[in-house]
């Protein structure tokens, strides 16, 4: 499973990690690519609606992190300090930007069916990949 952490404002691939299929590890890739960031004062974290739990939530709080994932209905780690500020409700709206990447990765980075295997290999061509997008992406905010 690949993950990516992405630059919000010019839609840049900051950080990747392959690992195992599973989500807790989908969850610890993402605790441990946002640990190895700045920490400035500012700084938030985007994601899915299954990234809505306590141990998510407390270890991005840990880190000086402020969690933008949508809140459940019910169970929900975040509270209103989080879910009624402006740049929440904006948080939410540009986090889908993520896709595009992984939509380009897909289709034009022929990852949608990888035939190599292995973990070390997989990461190289993931990684490769996603710096080739990066290139792309330079190239059209260029134009």
């Amino acid at each position: 499973m690949g993950h990516i952490v992405t630059e919000i404002c010019k839609g840049m691939i900051v950080d990747t990690q392959v690992t195992q299929a599973g989500t807790q590890q989908e969850w610890d890739a993402g605790i441990n690519m946002l640990a190895g960031l700045s920490t400035r004062a500012s700084i938030t974290a985007g994601a899915d609606k299954g990234y809505d739990t306590e141990e998510f939530v407390y270890q991005c709080r840990w880190l000086h992190i402020n969690p933008h994932v949508p809140a459940r209905v019910k169970g929900s780690q975040l509270d209103k300090r989080n879910t009624d500020t402006l740049g929440y409700k904006m948080s939410q709206v540009r986090r889908k930007r993520i896709k595009e990447c992984f939509g380009w990765m897909k289709d034009f980075g022929k990852m949608r069916k990888l035939r190599h295997r292995g973990q070390a290999l997989v990461s190289w061509i993931f990684r490769f990949t996603a710096a080739a997008y990066n290139i792309t992406r330079m190239k059209r905010l260029l134009a």
